[in-house]
């Protein structure tokens, strides 16, 4: 199977492509206007304490307070807690909340709470590990994580873990026995995927720049005042090399040569053995149209998705879940109504598994698969679909398919999904997807007219409509207007206005 990174890089944004075999199953943007917060280090100010949802409000400088939850509060070494870090993706380590990711061995005492912990005006280290998202601010904790090319540094922890990816035992335990030589006392590193064959000097040397790095961190917290931003994670282009460009991947494309130069300089440093798989594209056709990629992005910003069997299935997003909904479409199979469905079933496991990943669809997810009467079948279909979302790096739980073929989900959702990045709600229908109806309006209209005929002294009232609600008064409901002139005594005049709304319209009356 052939991997590749394709960057596109230019001032007004960065967008970052993962092609696997030829399907983009990864794609993450950057607007310079719309920089993302996630893994940035703050020094922040309690504003609020919330004794009623056991969180506080912290001003870290932006436009919205974000939220802290009693359970990422460290405010001493004594809150310094143990923390299970094994089988555990090293990607998520390095973006989301670790306290949020990973079961306890040794929490807080159970009287502590955010009373406790916490008081208005209080300076609190905070690190950013979830976006936010609609009008919720930023999730914070003060489980600080700083990751590096091979390591991931976490200062408040003393334990040592390994990425579940790396399977040999021997592996394991080798580099747990080295990182256990190297790191200072009552420090905690996980061991990425990416350093399973390292050599002990590029884990000491990014073992080093992660410790100076905090370091600094530290020392920028007490010269400075609070709220104050105190590390900025790298841009989306460095941070694509440092968490995706791995040995598995085969090329790494890039279309602009200044980021190009960056890029390289980047990886002599940190991973200098990759320095040959990276290229800069000279084509005449702009990288993502080249690849289809621009395609595929549009694609995936549809509501409904064929299969190649015909079957499709819809995917609409709520603000609190996402539901998916599976259909046989113009799929008919041969002579087995059980197998056609099953093959249909089977087949959106495996398309809704990839369009979860691409599209970064976080939250409670709902997916009503057709229901299938045969055990065997939902067995084998449930199955199938934790097989095919294990590719995904984001912490996913399913549970079982219900008596009524419904499978409920969640996966870690730490930024913007797709279509939150490129959509914005349709100024027309307010983001509801629908409209008034023509007839609807039209009614709306003549009992308006009805209501307000009284008060006006004229013989005449003009009505500036949309030009399909015009078609409509002028034509389907000619004989209602022509009652109601007689009604309120006055001679309507329809006036088409291609600028308005359909659900707008402008009553003048004849003074």
């Amino acid at each position: 199977m052939t991997t590749e990174i394709l960057i596109n890089s230019r001032s007004y944004e960065a967008r970052i492509a993962l092609v696997e075999n030829g399907y983009l199953t990864e794609f993450h943007l950057q607007r310079p206007t719309e920089k993302g917060l996630m893994g940035n280090i703050y020094l922040g100010r309690v504003v609020r304490v919330l004794p009623g949802m056991q969180a506080a409000f912290v001003d870290i400088g932006l436009e919205r307070t974000g939220f802290l939850y009693v359970d990422d509060v460290i405010v001493s070494p004594a809150h310094s807690r143990k923390i299970i870090y094994e089988n555990v993706p090293e990607l998520e380590l390095a973006t989301e909340d670790i306290n949020d990711t990973f079961p306890e061995l040794e929490g807080k005492p159970q009287h502590e709470t955010i009373e406790d912990l916490l008081k208005e005006g209080q300076e609190v280290l905070v690190q950013v590990s979830k976006e936010p998202i609609g009008t919720k601010g930023a999730r914070l904790t003060c489980q600080i994580t700083l990751p590096g090319r091979n390591l991931v540094f976490i200062p408040q922890t003393d334990h040592i873990g390994i990425s579940r990816k790396i399977e040999d035992e021997q592996s394991r335990e080798a580099l747990r026995l080295l990182i256990e030589e190297l790191r200072p006392m009552k420090t905690g590193f996980i061991v990425r995927t990416v350093a399973e064959h390292a050599s002990r000097e590029d884990l000491e040397a990014d073992m080093e720049f992660l410790l100076m790095l905090w370091d600094e961190i530290k020392d920028r917290s007490v010269d400075l005042s609070s709220p104050s931003l105190l590390y900025e994670d790298l841009d989306i282009t460095l941070r694509s090399v440092r968490d995706l460009f791995t040995s598995d991947v085969d090329y790494l494309i890039i279309d602009d040569e200044s980021s190009y130069e960056k890029l390289v300089h980047f990886v002599n440093t940190f991973a200098p053995q990759l320095k040959n798989k990276i290229s800069l594209y000279r084509g005449d056709l702009p990288l993502f149209e080249a690849y289809g990629v621009d395609v595929e992005i549009s694609k995936a910003l549809d509501k409904k998705v064929w299969l190649r069997s015909g079957g499709y299935i819809i995917i609409e997003n709520t603000e609190a879940l996402t539901v998916v909904d599976v259909n046989t479409g113009r799929f008919v199979g041969k002579d087995d109504l059980n197998e056609t469905i099953f093959k249909t079933n089977m087949e959106a496991a495996k398309e809704i598994a990839y369009q979860l990943r691409l599209r970064n669809i976080g939250g409670i997810i709902i997916i009503d698969f057709i229901d299938m009467e045969d055990e065997q079948h939902r067995e084998e279909l449930y199955s199938y679909f934790k097989e095919a979302v294990k590719k995904d790096k984001s912490r996913i739980n399913i549970l079982k398919l219900s008596e009524f073929g419904l499978v409920q989900m969640t996966r870690k959702r730490n930024s913007e999904n797709l279509n939150q990045m490129m959509c914005e709600p349709c100024h027309y229908c307010g983001g509801e997807g629908v409209l008034k109806s023509r007839r609807t309006i039209c009614h709306e209209i003549f009992r308006k007219l009805s209501r307000n005929s009284s008060r006006a002294v004229g013989t005449t009232v003009t009505i500036r409509v949309h030009p399909r609600i015009a078609d409509m008064l002028n034509k389907e409901e000619d004989t209602t207007k022509s009652q109601l002139e007689k009604d309120i005594s006055k001679r309507i005049i329809i006036a088409s206005a291609k600028e308005l709304h359909l659900e707008k319209y402008e009553i003048i009356w004849q003074r």
